[in-house]
């Protein structure tokens, strides 16, 4: 069983209203356009080039464009116990006790993974365009095709508060790369054999890298379980001259 905790850590984020309901909206009215056609980072930190859309309230046929990158942090296993600690904290109601009950229960079968997003504030843009948003959404979409970026988004959204308008964003982006990245991080949680395998590709491309990659075996204390393969490698090297 994968249980998914998307912990959205928005920097700087400036609602001008502590009213859940703007908060709401805000998510109700947003649309993902365009996803990003690559997940995320599985053992590693993930930029996401997003250009979010919305019509400014007092300017009819105006459309506010904002591009900006949001940062997604590697996706982190959480121990149950910890989740607990977080779920029962400031409840006693009997449903939250429940709920832990069976969360212990099934400890064993458990993944829980955490997500962190982060909007740097420094790093957006903003460009007022004189059109209706329907003929700047057609143009914002070809010119992203043409990139051809795959971490690229485009998103239409409410223009106040417009910095939720991400959390659909964030919410699509842990929905596609959720499922592969319990399946990596159930096989090696700590990116130990994704490294690995990164270091045969290099040695592979690079004889001289081969040293580099049997002190990683050894210090990891697997070169036993990969032995016959470097040696092959060494061996291809050694064919080829």
């Amino acid at each position: 069983m994968i249980g998914i905790r998307n912990d959205e850590v928005l920097d700087g984020l400036a609602m001008s209203r502590n009213d859940p309901f703007d908060f709401w909206y805000a998510v109700s009215q947003t649309e993902v356009l365009m996803a990003p056609a690559r997940r995320l980072e599985t053992f590693g930190a993930t930029v996401v080039e997003y250009h979010l859309l919305t019509e400014p309230m007092d300017e009819v046929g105006t459309t506010r464009v904002r591009e900006g990158r949001l940062l997604a942090s590697r996706p982190e296993i959480v121990a149950p116990g910890r989740f607990l600690e977080s779920l029962l904290e400031g409840f006693a109601e009997p449903a939250a006790e429940a709920y832990a009950r069976w969360l212990r229960e099934h400890e064993a079968d458990l993944l829980i993974l955490r997500y962190g997003f982060r909007i740097r504030k420094e790093d957006v843009r903003e460009e007022l365009i004189h059109d209706p948003i329907e003929a700047v959404v057609e143009r914002v979409q070809r010119e992203l095709k043409r990139r051809d970026n795959p971490l690229a988004a485009l998103v239409r959204g409410v223009d106040e508060p417009w910095e939720v308008c991400l959390v659909r964003l964030m919410v699509e982006l842990v929905q596609k790369s959720g499922p592969a990245h319990a399946r990596e991080l159930r096989a090696t949680p700590t990116g130990v054999r994704h490294e690995i395998e990164k270091a045969f590709r290099v040695a592979a491309a690079d004889r001289s890298r081969l040293g580099e990659l049997a002190e990683l075996l050894r210090r990891e204390r697997l070169f036993s379980e990969y032995e016959d393969r470097f040696f092959a490698l060494v061996k291809s090297h050694q064919r080829r001259g």
